[in-house]
């Protein structure tokens, strides 16, 4: 056996080892160079067997009859770049006269059996441009954020989308979201990255958690309000209310409505105002909502009046005021009461992990993306972190949140906790919290997601 034919099986092995145990590092050594080769000599019989070709010309048909020559052959969209990236390739077409980006997305599967990739998904980036982007290999299976993200003021990467992107939590596009998930299904996973994404920022973190404070009361440290039972979220959310009013007045001393102003320099949000005027933003965790809505006394019956009238009041009018809600829940329903459809209605974002029923999630996707209620009760149970995260688009992805132990995302509190604004409406609901804890070293994160 000669020194080529050892080194060729070595290199045969060593590929298959880590197509097996790090699918990632394959992609990078073998994988991308074998796809793009495949893409490049595959590509025009297999748009020609998707039907995704045109006719030639007329002018080319008429040309060729006129110097009998062959007649042209028919024209899949030009190729105008093709891109590695660390999970797949991305692959933008060139529409050709007659075709729809539609042809391609109902083409999507059969194009990821003829390419031989994990999953195939494509958007349009403008008129007659189609991106195509290819996955090697299943990254939801072992989450793996990339070392850099594009962050910003008030977006956060939370999650890794199917087709290798990443998956932001932007405010500013979308002030308000709906998060749905059953027990165990990672609902609980999602909020921590959520979290830990906007400890560095300048924000202000205000916590519900009718739970006794389990899930958000370790994180106290980072936030500037807290409430653990229905009658002080009721307070609170009150105190929500009276600041937005106030910001409203602030905003509307600073517009400077005269000719001589700009249409660009009138305020109409705190992002118009300048920066040493401009109020703190607040993020509202609601951790559990279905808590919020019920009651069994005439009591417990205004209070809840009194909680759903404030959210959906924070909800309308929040956005301009730097008031944003994040609503989780394990149930979403008409039962809950009245109110709770017209504060979904307000919730544009939506991201519903593991369902137990069908009408949870025709709540959540049912009114913006049909197709997504049946993927959302598809999600097995063993895929934990596993959901689908739409808004009022109509579009829809896969996504999966990286696992976060509570260690980590305590942690990361702890050492942002100097960040922590003090914003006088919300003293009253301030946690206490003891001497600043020392940071605990987290065990290594386990490749699934809890």
């Amino acid at each position: 056996m000669t020194v080529f034919t050892v080194a060729l099986v070595l290199v045969v092995a060593a590929a298959g080892l880590l197509r097996w145990r790090r699918p990632a590092w394959y992609w990078l050594a073998f994988g991308v160079t074998l796809a793009a080769l495949r893409v490049l000599v595959r590509y025009r019989s297999v748009m020609d067997a998707c039907g995704l070709t045109v006719p030639p010309a007329r002018w080319r048909l008429s040309l060729a009859r006129a110097t009998n020559r062959p007649i042209p052959e028919p024209r899949p969209p030009r190729i105008r770049r093709l891109r590695p990236t660390r999970t797949g390739l991305v692959l933008r077409l060139k529409l050709r006269p007659g075709q729809d980006v539609f042809d391609i997305a109902a083409a999507s599967d059969r194009l990821r059996h003829s390419f031989s990739m994990f999953g195939v998904t494509s958007r349009e980036v403008r008129s007659g441009v189609v991106e195509v982007r290819m996955t090697g290999y299943d990254v939801l299976k072992r989450v793996q954020m990339p070392a850099e993200t594009e962050t910003r003021a008030m977006r956060v990467p939370v999650a890794l989308r199917e087709d290798g992107s990443v998956h932001y939590r932007d405010y500013r596009a979308i002030p308000h979201a709906l998060t749905l998930g059953a027990t165990e299904s990672g609902k609980s996973v999602y909020q921590r990255n959520l979290v830990a994404g906007l400890a560095p920022l300048d924000v202000a973190l205000v916590g519900i958690d009718c739970k006794q404070g389990v899930e958000l009361f370790p994180l106290a440290r980072r936030f500037s309000a807290l409430a653990d039972s229905p009658d002080t979220a009721a307070e609170l959310l009150d105190a929500l209310v009276a600041r937005m009013a106030d910001v409203y007045c602030l905003i509307r001393t600073q517009q400077r409505i005269t000719v001589d102003v700009p249409d660009a320099e009138i305020a109409a949000d705190i992002w118009d105002l300048p920066d040493e005027l401009r109020p703190t933003p607040v993020v509202v965790l609601v951790d559990e909502v279905a808590e919020l809505a019920l009651y069994a006394t005439k009591e417990e019956e205004r209070r809840r009046d009194r909680i759903i009238t404030a959210l959906v009041r924070l909800a309308q009018l929040g956005r301009a005021a730097g008031i944003y809600l994040e609503i989780c829940g394990q149930r979403f329903g008409s039962e809950l009461g009245k109110g709770i459809t017209m504060l979904r209605a307000q919730l544009t974002g939506r991201t519903a992990h593991r369902l137990n029923d069908e009408t949870s999630a025709n709540m959540a996707f049912g009114d913006i993306a049909p197709d997504a209620v049946l993927a959302a009760i598809q999600i097995p149970a063993e895929l934990r972190g596993l959901a689908i995260a739409g808004d009022a688009s109509g579009g829809w992805h896969r996504i999966r949140a990286p696992h976060t132990s509570l260690r980590q995302a305590v942690n990361l509190c702890n050492r942002y906790a100097d960040r922590t604004p003090d914003l006088p409406e919300l003293a009253p609901f301030r946690p206490t919290t003891g001497t600043a804890t020392e940071l605990v070293p987290s065990a290594k994160a386990s490749p699934a997601t809890a």
